[in-house]
């Protein structure tokens, strides 16, 4: 339970509803037992009167009447305020649900990306769906039934003593015994509903996985292997909901059992007073039905019991993102605004998961409205300087400065809000074309239409577009499944472009690109760049050449820096890739 403490804040923040909800739960039980009364006095009246005079029965009638008019109007009474129990917990739980749902989402969002490599998607998507969802069952039919259950055998307990002190100890004598299985059975349901949350995980982190694989798995004729595990998935995660139902499915019968031990005492032992003249044939009915009113609150102890293990397993499993701290903040930091000057002093970066040293000592200066190319052979280090721009990660050592400021010093909103990134690996989400290149702004009407036109024409994939048969508004599919690696390139430089950022950064994102459409981008390129910073990472020379200066990045280290034409002239690793390059070129 001590998981469930993080929700106390949500009890606090809907106390008038909850509280309310919880006299209507009291006042609907205290009906319910009360009205029990009526039914017993009109049961000993007729006992009592039953051998007067002829002129009994309708007086007996009237009576009765009387007493089941009474009765009816406090079901019915009671009725009502288990209606308004419903409006005002369970719409609660669902209020709860909604804003715990934002809450996780929110915290996800401000996660740094280290924190996305070390957790599967299936497992975030689990943990704000399924977890969450047990967890309003704890707020909404837990709190519900256990108040319940409460104030039923508390108000019960009041009127059974009042009638009969010692009859009520013999009814009441199991109740030991279900206080111990429910403490037993209730830590078995945790631990079991913990393994099964992990398994439900595991799944969909399969299914996703597969899914956005799927054109993998088609290529390599994978389906049925892939069928197959996910199959022995589901079976394992059978296997452990299996062991949870059986540990819930012992609470129903077993407290039924000791129901039908308290029905037994009651007829027994209150047959044998009743003969004695000790307690009168209204009381035995009496105690009968409060035992059968009891039936209900009591054997929803297990389901509870079972309700509340679940939430707090998947709690616990919230609680652990929750908890979880970005490494990259900037909230608390002074707000700027940046003009464009990047500099790079003494940096070395290592991959906190991997361990893998990215840079070593790396330094450089672009001055504002500056371009720099970056070149390097695969795992050189680019991206990671095209990451550590965007502040998705800090450096390991060295310092990171944008006009003068320290990236560490200022809020991410002043750096980020001022870079336009295209990384390396294009991700495109399940929108129109239109959709995915105005993401970035706020703008709306012709004005965008034109802004977002201008920039596929300047990515260079504005006729690709407007071949589609619905142009813009063509819906691109998850990840852009519908675009080819050239295009989809394209459509993230656009949405990049749109934005106008001071400083932009885009990460090879040329490399799907043939050699004319490459060289069409570039010449748009060189008069975008005018007036912003831009930083062109490329394997090819080619992308980079235009570059007002070119750094060369080998195993981390910064070998080469200078102009296209300084670093010709120096024989040095810069040439060897041009004009390896170039013969390429030439043979193809």
């Amino acid at each position: 339970m001590k998981s469930l403490k993080y929700l106390n804040k949500y009890l606090y923040k809907y106390r008038v509803r909850l509280l309310s909800g919880l006299l209507f739960v009291a006042l609907s039980a205290w009906l319910k037992v009360y009205s029990v009364e009526f039914l017993a006095e009109s049961i000993n009246w007729v006992t009592k009167n039953i051998s007067q005079s002829p002129g009994f029965m309708p007086a007996a009638i009237s009576h009765i009447m009387k007493l089941a008019f009474i009765f009816f109007g406090l079901t019915l009474i009671s009725g009502i305020f288990l209606f308004l129990t419903r409006q005002t917990i369970i719409v609660t739980s669902r209020l709860i649900e909604f804003d715990l749902k934002n809450e996780v989402f929110e915290h996800y969002q401000k996660l740094d990306l280290a924190f996305y490599k070390r957790n599967n998607t299936g497992d975030l998507m689990n943990r704000i769906s399924e977890d969450v969802g047990q967890v309003r069952n704890y707020f909404g039919p837990a709190i519900m039934y256990t108040t319940n259950t409460i104030t039923m055998v508390t108000f019960t307990l009041i009127y059974m003593f009042k009638v009969n002190m010692s009859y009520t100890l013999w009814v009441f004598s199991p109740l030991p015994i279900l206080y111990l299985s429910v403490y037993y059975i209730s830590n078995l349901i945790n631990n079991r509903s913990t393994q099964v949350k992990q398994k439900l995980s595991d799944l969909f982190s399969k299914a996703q996985e597969s899914f956005s694989g799927i054109r993998v798995i088609k290529s390599y004729m994978l389906e049925k292997t892939l069928v197959k595990d996910f199959e022995t998935a589901c079976l394992e995660y059978k296997e452990k909901n299996m062991f949870l139902v059986n540990a819930e499915a012992l609470f129903q019968p077993f407290i039924m059992f000791l129901i039908g031990i308290s029905l037994v005492l009651i007829i027994y032992i209150g047959g044998k007073e009743m003969l004695v003249g000790k307690v009168s044939s209204g009381e035995v009915l009496q105690f009968v039905i409060y035992v059968n009113n009891l039936t209900m609150p009591v054997a929803s102890v297990g389901w509870i019991t079972s309700l509340v293990q679940r939430a707090a397993a998947s709690q616990t499993r919230i609680n652990e993102f929750l908890q979880t701290e970005p490494t990259i903040k900037g909230d608390d930091k002074k707000e700027v605004k940046l003009e464009g000057e990047l500099e790079f002093s003494n940096v070395s970066f290592v991959y906190p998961d991997t361990g893998i040293k990215a840079l070593t000592d790396v330094s450089f200066k672009v001055k504002t409205r500056e371009s720099l190319g970056i070149v390097g052979k695969t795992g050189s280090g680019k991206s990671t300087v095209a990451q550590l721009i965007c502040r998705l990660y800090d450096p390991t050592s060295g310092a990171i400065y944008a006009d003068g400021n320290d990236l560490r010093n200022i809020t991410l909103s002043s750096l980020r809000s001022k870079v336009g990134y295209v990384p390396q690996e294009v991700f495109l989400f399940s929108d129109t074309i239109a959709g995915n290149i105005s993401f970035s702004t706020d703008g709306h009407g012709d004005d965008l239409k034109k802004k977002v036109e201008q920039a596929a024409k300047d990515a260079a994939i504005y006729d690709n577009i407007m071949e589609f048969n619905e142009g813009f508004e063509t819906y691109v599919g998850e990840r852009g499944v519908t675009l080819s690696g050239g295009q989809k390139q394209r459509v993230s430089i656009a949405r990049a472009m749109l934005k106008a950022p001071n400083i932009l950064v885009l990460d090879d994102c040329l490399s799907a690109v043939d050699t004319n459409t490459e060289q069409e981008i570039l010449y748009n390129l060189q008069k975008y760049m005018d007036g912003r910073t831009t930083v062109i990472i490329s394997h090819r020379v080619s992308s980079v050449r235009m570059c007002d200066n070119i750094l060369v990045l080998e195993n981390g280290h910064a070998v080469e820096y200078g102009t296209h034409d300084k670093l010709l002239a120096a024989n040095g690793r810069y040439r060897e890739m041009f004009e390896m390059q170039l013969a390429e070129e030439v043979t193809e």
